[in-house]
C-alpha cells in the first residue's frame, strides 16, 4: 500500500472515531464536536499516531476546564488558558497575583480526568490603564506564528506533536517529542526567535510505539 492511500485510510478512520463520538454526547453534553472539528481531530490522529478517541477525550477535558474553572474566574484573570495532551494541562495567561494563579491550578486538578497540571501562568503587574500599554509589550502572536512556521520547517521536528504558548514573550512548549533531540532542537528554534525572552519546554519524551 502506498503511503498516500495510508494516510487517507487512518484519516478516514480517524474521522469515523470523530463522527462516533459525537454521536455518542448527549445533547446536553459538556462539548459539542462540529464536523470541523471532527476532520482536524482525524487528521491529528493520523499525523501524531493517536486515536481521535484519544483527542476527542483531550477536547472534552478542555471543554470541561474552560466551563468548571475559567468562567467561574472571569473577573480574577487578565488572560489564562489551557493545553491539554494525553489528559496532562499545561496552564499558561497572565495573572495580577500568586493567590490567583494557585487557585487555578487547585480547581483544575480537581476535575476528574486531569492526570497532570503544570501551572506556568505569570503573575504580572496590573495593566497601567493611564499608559494604555504593558511596559516592555511583546506581540505573542507574532512570535507563536513564527515558532509554529520554523517548526514545520525543521527537519526531525513534528509540530503536531507539540502545543506551543508564548506570554509576553516567555514561551513554553508542550505535548511530546519522539526523542531527547527532537526536543532539544524544538527549544532550540524557538529561543532563537526575536523578543523571545526564554523558552521552557515541558513536553515528553517517548519513542513511537
Amino acid at each position: 500500500m502506498s503511503f498516500g492511500r495510508s494516510v487517507a485510510r487512518k484519516i478516514l478512520g480517524g474521522l469515523f472515531g470523530a463522527v462516533l463520538l459525537m454521536s455518542t454526547m448527549d445533547s446536553a453534553g459538556a462539548i459539542s464536536l462540529n464536523p470541523i472539528t471532527a476532520i482536524k481531530s482525524a487528521v491529528e490522529a493520523a499525523v501524531e499516531e493517536r486515536s481521535a478517541d484519544d483527542i476527542g477525550t483531550d477536547l472534552k477535558l478542555k471543554t470541561k476546564i474552560v466551563a468548571e474553572v475559567f468562567d467561574k474566574m472571569i473577573d480574577d484573570v487578565i488572560s489564562i488558558g489551557a493545553d491539554v495532551y494525553e489528559q496532562d494541562v499545561m496552564l499558561t495567561g497572565a495573572v495580577e497575583d500568586a493567590k490567583t494563579k494557585a487557585r487555578a491550578g487547585k480547581l483544575v486538578r480537581g476535575i476528574e480526568g486531569v492526570k497532570k497540571v503544570y501551572n506556568e501562568i505569570l503573575v504580572i503587574k496590573p495593566l497601567d490603564k493611564d499608559k494604555g500599554a504593558v511596559e516592555n509589550f511583546v506581540d505573542d502572536t507574532v512570535i507563536e506564528t513564527k515558532i509554529n512556521a520554523l517548526l514545520l520547517d525543521a527537519t526531525g521536528v513534528n509540530v503536531t506533536n507539540f502545543r506551543y504558548r508564548s506570554i509576553n514573550g516567555h514561551v513554553f512548549l508542550f505535548g511530546r517529542a519522539l526523542s531527547s533531540k527532537e526536543k532539544r532542537k524544538a527549544t532550540a528554534v524557538a529561543r532563537d526567535i526575536e523578543n523571545v525572552k526564554s523558552v521552557k519546554n515541558l513536553a515528553k519524551v517517548r519513542a513511537k510505539e
